[in-house]
């Protein structure tokens, strides 16, 4: 008889999980709280036919997505169209007027990319290409540990962790570690902005994750027609077409133990047994909701609330009465795909989010303009954009109820230095905003910290919630609460792991293999972005 695998949620995780243990043979059932997949990686849709990304809006480093599809005898590229962005997002710096001072347009082609760095600092051009040589070797080096479940510190002792001890440079941060390439203070912003893909200021974030940048450059950065959503949906028809039962509306109400081992979960008032469990909810939030504090040892109530939790993200989704080409930008090039407006101290707004948790008078701001590549996110003749500002987790210093409003104001504000028109306010035609604790209150997030538990070296490898966890039997974890941490790609390498782990467990073989470590080609036409089954992808 096949085992009885239950998934709690529909997010990437958890559907990555659901395609690789069907794949083994697993009877698997996804139970999704919402109506829809891919829990942030998902699409808010309006009447009006405006279409936005939730959460992601960065899709890189396809490769593990394209192993995980590919062991599952499909074809990611075949599921979903993908284009290359080139450029892949334009960067604007605040000067001290309040206007923008310097801009740089990031693009994959090396020789471009230093000729942009050069219009800002001739010095660190000529560092440029050295970075992308020693991060592609950090990279190289880090990408088996990825790839492997951590439980203790043993795993720390061997010849090939202590020779990668001086490319990692576990000591510096990540700000600290550009300052080898990068004198401008404008540059190692250009290559450390990354680090809020983990929720994380640079200059606390470890250094390894200099390889985030690296990454874009020689694995480019991608736009899924449809929005990252496009690759929820995806996976969860693929899924289905292999035999996963997805079940929608159907919150879980609690797991059910006997003793220390979960034997199933209640949902809807029906019990489902189970041979194993996998929470793709959460991790904060399921401990709280569903696993009793008393059969947890490790993290408890009382410790998950000692944590260190990553930044929250104020959100705006506006569906406004502007043609895409008529977005002119900053320099009148048209507003591209991606851009970001870097507040003159930087610095300060970190400081304001991760330690005196108030809000920026002067907040950064990400705008993701699909429009600019993709006409299926939007009506004709407008525009879905989508604006993000990051800010402190849920924290008593601050009253949404109070301060939402005001804050509203300060980023539509700064969207006048995006180059978007004036009048903008006048043209909305549908508006979403989420705080902190819409983040909670809708999505179900700890504190509305969307990444998760904080990526410092006290809560990563070993010292994260593990795969398979360690505080009950039968339960297994993905997501960006587990190792290998936060961020799409890793995300699926996690579920790949867990995945690993439970068919283990259940005295299963894995019908797919391990991944041979990931090696980057260098250059714009790195063939490791396009497997050799898919069609070529779009660059734009």
């Amino acid at each position: 008889m096949s085992k009885q695998i239950v998934i709690v949620g529909a997010g990437p995780g958890g559907l990555a999980a659901a395609m690789l243990l069907a794949q083994s043979g697993a009877k698997v059932t996804v139970l999704e709280k919402r109506d829809r997949v891919g829990g942030r990686t998902s699409t808010i849709t309006t009447d009006e036919g405006f279409k936005f990304d939730m959460g992601p809006t960065f899709f890189l480093y396809p490769r593990i997505l394209e192993e995980v599809f590919a062991m599952c005898g499909r074809d990611l590229h075949r599921e979903v169209e993908m284009v290359r962005l080139d450029p892949q997002y334009h960067l604007l710096f605040e000067g001290d007027d309040g206007k923008v001072m310097g801009d740089l347009r990031a693009t994959p082609d090396i020789q471009r990319m230093q000729a942009e760095i050069a219009r800002i600092s001739p010095e660190d051009a000529q560092r440029f290409p050295k970075f992308i040589e020693e991060n592609r070797e950090k990279f190289d080096a880090f990408t088996p540990i990825l790839q492997k479940p951590w439980q203790g510190v043993t795993d720390y002792v061997n010849l090939s962790m202590m020779k990668m001890l001086p490319l990692v440079r576990p000591w510096a941060s990540v700000d600290g570690d550009l300052g080898r390439y990068f004198k401008d203070e404008r540059i190692r912003l250009a290559f450390s902005f990354q680090s809020k893909y983990l929720g994380m200021s640079p200059f606390k974030c470890p250094s390894l994750f200099t390889i985030l940048s690296y990454l874009e450059y020689d694995y480019g950065v991608f736009h899924p027609t449809g929005g990252c959503a496009a690759v929820s949906e995806a996976m969860a028809r693929v899924a289905e077409e292999m035999g996963v039962d997805i079940r929608l509306n159907a919150g879980v109400d609690a797991m059910r133990f006997e003793g220390k081992r979960c034997v199933g979960v209640t949902a809807g008032g029906q019990d489902l047994e189970a041979d194993a469990v996998v929470v793709n909810a959460d991790f904060a939030n399921a401990m709280n909701q569903l696993v009793p504090d008393g059969v947890r040892r490790r993290w408890t109530d009382a410790k998950l609330e000692t944590k260190k939790y990553s930044c929250s993200t104020f959100m705006m989704y506006l569906g406004v009465d502007i043609p895409p080409d008529e977005l002119g930008g900053f320099d009148g090039k048209g507003l591209e795909h991606h851009s970001i407006f870097l507040a003159k101290d930087y610095p300060k707004n970190l400081d304001e989010i991760e330690n005196q948790h108030k809000l920026s008078d002067n907040p950064s701001v990400y705008v993701h303009h699909a429009g600019r590549t993709d006409p299926t996110m939007a009506p004709d003749g407008m525009t879905s954009l989508y604006i993000l500002a990051p800010v402190t987790h849920e924290h008593g210093n601050v009253d949404w109820s109070q301060q939402l409003q005001p804050f509203r104001a300060k980023v539509m504000h700064q969207l006048t230095k995006l180059g978007l028109p004036a009048d903008l306010e006048s043209r909305i035609r549908y508006e979403k905003v989420m705080t902190p604790v819409t983040w909670r209150t809708e999505m179900d997030i700890y504190k509305g910290a969307t990444f998760n538990l904080a990526h410092n070296l006290g809560q990563m490898l070993h010292l994260r919630p593990q795969n398979r966890f360690e505080d009950v039997d039968g339960v297994y974890l993905v997501g960006g609460g587990t190792h290998p941490g936060s961020g799409l790609p890793v995300i699926y390498e996690g579920a790949r792991i867990t995945s690993r782990l439970l068919l283990e467990d259940l005295g299963m073989s894995a019908s797919w293999q391990a991944p041979e470590p990931a090696t980057a080609t260098p250059g714009f036409a790195s063939a490791s972005t396009t497997p050799a089954s898919a069609e070529p992808l779009t660059t734009v």
